[in-house]
């Protein structure tokens, strides 16, 4: 009870603080054994915090988001024991359209 109440009022305080912060674009995956309650976890942190999940994936555990990255960090470190790998967003191509002549 203690820690729950305790992670509320962290979150909380996490979400105040980072009210203001410039949001990033990023994905967070994790591996399957992971239960979905750490990933759910993460996404509710998100939300506290002023973030927006922008996709949930089906064939991957994980999500898309843009989110501060204090609670980003506060996600990373949640997910030690299943390793969060958290990724910017990007536009990934297959060709090779963008070299120099």
């Amino acid at each position: 009870m203690r820690f729950a109440l305790f992670s509320f009022l962290l979150a909380l305080l996490a979400a105040y603080a980072m009210a203001a912060a410039p949001l990033k674009s990023v994905i967070i995956s994790y591996p399957n054994e992971t239960p979905p309650h750490i990933v759910d976890q993460a996404m509710d942190a998100i939300r506290e915090a002023g973030g927006q999940i922008t996709h949930t994936y089906n064939i991957i555990k994980g999500f898309a988001c843009h989110a501060p990255a204090a609670v980003l960090e506060q996600v990373q470190a949640w997910g030690n024991e299943y390793n969060a790998l958290i990724e910017e967003d990007q536009i990934v191509t297959t060709n090779n359209n963008n070299k120099k002549q």
